[in-house]
C-alpha cells in the first residue's frame, strides 16, 4: 500500500476530501489534522474499520477510540443522553480540545468503544477535518496516528514515519497549534472529571462547572477511563528522566549530566537551561519556561526530535500543574514511565 499525502487548497475541499470521504465510508484509514495531535481516521460506525485502526497502530482493542463530529448537532444520533451540563460545555468548548464521555448507542459497535457501554466524543477545531467527516457521511473514530506507545504526531511528516504503507492517505494540515492531546472528561451529576488533561485546562473547567482530577491519573498501577491513556504511552526511544520543583535545584541536577561520560546525554529543556549548556551537546528547546503553550506545541516535537538523533538518555526538564502544566506534566509522567524527580527548595 501507498500512503498518499494531500496538501489542503482549494482542490481538496472541491475534489479531494470527497475521495477520501468515500474511503472512509467504505472501511478505510486516512490520518487527518486537529488542533491537538494528528488523528488516524476510520468509519467509527464500521466495526471492522476499527479493528483496522488497532492493527495500524498495534494497539490492544480493549482501549477506545474518540470519535470525531463535524458539529455539535450530530452527537445526539451516538448517545443516549445529553445533559444540560453537556450542552454547556459543547456549546463553550467546541469546537476545540474537549472530548466528552457519554452513554452510547447500539450505533457505536463495541469494537470502537472497547468495549465498553460509552463512547467519548469531540468536535474539533480544523476545517479541513470537519469538511472530511460531512464527506464521509458518518462519524469518525481516530486515536493519534502513531505507532501505539509512541509520542503522538504533530505534523503529517510524523505520521509518515509511522503509518506510511498502513494507511490510505494523510491530510496534511501543517503542525498542530497545540501539540498535546483532548482535555478528555466525564460528567457526574452536576460535577467534571478530568479522566486526561489536555488543551482545555482545569481552570476553565472550573469555570463552568466544579470540576476534580480523576486518581487515576496518579497511579502508576491504576485503569484510567480515558481513550489512548490504559497502556504505556509517549515514550521516546532513550529513557527520559524528568526534573521538576525547585527550578534552580532542577537545573542544578540537569546540569550535572554534562560532565558525566559514562553515556551520550540529549538535554530537553527550557531556553533558559539551554544557554547553560555548552555549545555541541544534544538539546531540543521546548520554549521558555513562562511560555506553556509553546511547550505543549514543543512536547511531542521534541520526544520525536531524540528518535532522530539518538543518545543514551533524555534529561528533561519540566513545568508546573498550573494550567496546561497538568497535560504537560501528565504527558512528560507516562513517556519517563514515571521517571520523575521533584527537587525540594
Amino acid at each position: 500500500m501507498i500512503t498518499e499525502k494531500v496538501t489542503v487548497d482549494n482542490d481538496y475541499y472541491a475534489h479531494t476530501v470527497h475521495e477520501l470521504g468515500r474511503i472512509i465510508r467504505e472501511g478505510g484509514l486516512v490520518a487527518f489534522p486537529t488542533e491537538t495531535v494528528y488523528g488516524l481516521g476510520g468509519n467509527a460506525l464500521d466495526g471492522s474499520a476499527a479493528k483496522k485502526i488497532y492493527a495500524a497502530k498495534g494497539r490492544p482493542s480493549d482501549n477506545p477510540l474518540i470519535v470525531h463530529v463535524a458539529d455539535p448537532s450530530e452527537v445526539g444520533k451516538y448517545v443516549e443522553t445529553v445533559s444540560p451540563l453537556a450542552e454547556k460545555l459543547m456549546k463553550t468548548f467546541w469546537p476545540g480540545p474537549l472530548t466528552i464521555v457519554f452513554p452510547k448507542k447500539d450505533i457505536i459497535p463495541l469494537e470502537t468503544s472497547g468495549g465498553l457501554p460509552t463512547i467519548a466524543i469531540r468536535c474539533p477545531r480544523s476545517e479541513a477535518t470537519r469538511a472530511l467527516i460531512r464527506a464521509a457521511g458518518v462519524p469518525i473514530a481516530g486515536p493519534s496516528a502513531n505507532i501505539s506507545t509512541r509520542p503522538s504526531p504533530t505534523t503529517a511528516e510524523d505520521v509518515l514515519h509511522d503509518m506510511d504503507g498502513r494507511i490510505q492517505a494523510v491530510i496534511d494540515g501543517g503542525p498542530c497549534q497545540i501539540g498535546l492531546e483532548s482535555t478528555v472528561i466525564g460528567l457526574e451529576g452536576d460535577q467534571i472529571v478530568i479522566y486526561r488533561p489536555g488543551g482545555v485546562t482545569l481552570e476553565m473547567l472550573n469555570a463552568v462547572a466544579p470540576t476534580t482530577v480523576d486518581a487515576a491519573l496518579a497511579s502508576e498501577n491504576s485503569h484510567p477511563k480515558a481513550p489512548g491513556m490504559k497502556y504505556r504511552h509517549y515514550a521516546p526511544s532513550a529513557p527520559l528522566t524528568v526534573y521538576t520543583g525547585n527550578t534552580e535545584k532542577a537545573v542544578e541536577e540537569i546540569l550535572s549530566f554534562v560532565k558525566k561520560a559514562d553515556e551520550t546525554y540529549g538535554f530537553f529543556v527550557s531556553e533558559e537551561t539551554a544557554r547553560l549548556l555548552p555549545a555541541g551537546v544534544p538539546r531540543f528547546i521546548w520554549g521558555k519556561r513562562a511560555d506553556k503553550e509553546s511547550f505543549a506545541h514543543n512536547l511531542f516535537s521534541g520526544l520525536l526530535y531524540f528518535n532522530k538523533h539518538p543518545v543514551d538518555r533524555i534529561i528533561g526538564e519540566g513545568t508546573d500543574t498550573k494550567g496546561l502544566g497538568l497535560a504537560i506534566m501528565n504527558r512528560l509522567t507516562k513517556a519517563s514511565g514515571y521517571h520523575i524527580v521533584v527537587e525540594e527548595r
